[in-house]
């Protein structure tokens, strides 16, 4: 067996990148499924529940949105592992990870609204943050996948106002 068949996988990965940049770069990846997870269940949560003249918007566009984060949380989860590192196994990890806050109570829809703007903007904020470290690392699969998530959540920001008529 070569020596490079077996070296562990996730600390000798040959890929370009350091042990402590992949782990760097994967520690911010782990904050962005953390908030991707918890804004995916607030959205979706939402879109049971909204009700009133909003409602028919703002079904249709949570649903887009839940959607997206659901695939965007697999493509998360996909980068951590090729960067080496285990992603989270189970809900209570990601809780800690998360500035997004989770839904308590009912809420009529344009607060809904409000509050979805608010967690896409601290999603746009921690993502750049992310993709700065992504850059440095010159990880530029990284850099890409955060660009493509960044991109969508700064479009919902701005339908999510048009929604709400601001």
């Amino acid at each position: 067996m070569s020596s490079r068949m077996s070296r562990l996988p996730s600390e000798r990965l040959d890929t370009g990148l350091d042990a402590k940049s992949r782990r760097k770069v994967g520690e911010h990846l782990v904050r962005a499924l953390a908030d991707t997870y918890v804004l995916l269940l607030k959205t979706h949560a939402y879109h049971w529940n909204v009700v009133g003249p909003l409602f028919v918007p703002l079904h249709e566009l949570t649903e887009t949105h839940y959607e997206d984060m659901f695939e965007a949380a697999d493509e998360l989860a996909e980068r951590i592992r090729a960067l080496g590192m285990k992603a989270p196994m189970a809900f209570r990890q990601l809780l800690p990870k998360t500035a997004v806050e989770e839904e308590s109570g009912d809420k009529p829809a344009l607060e809904m609204v409000e509050s979805l703007v608010n967690d896409h903007e601290t999603l746009c904020q921690r993502l750049r943050d992310a993709g700065l470290a992504a850059d440095e690392a010159d990880d530029l699969v990284t850099v890409d996948l955060i660009t493509r998530r960044l991109a969508f959540h700064e479009k919902s920001v701005w339908m999510l106002h048009a929604i709400a008529g601001k």
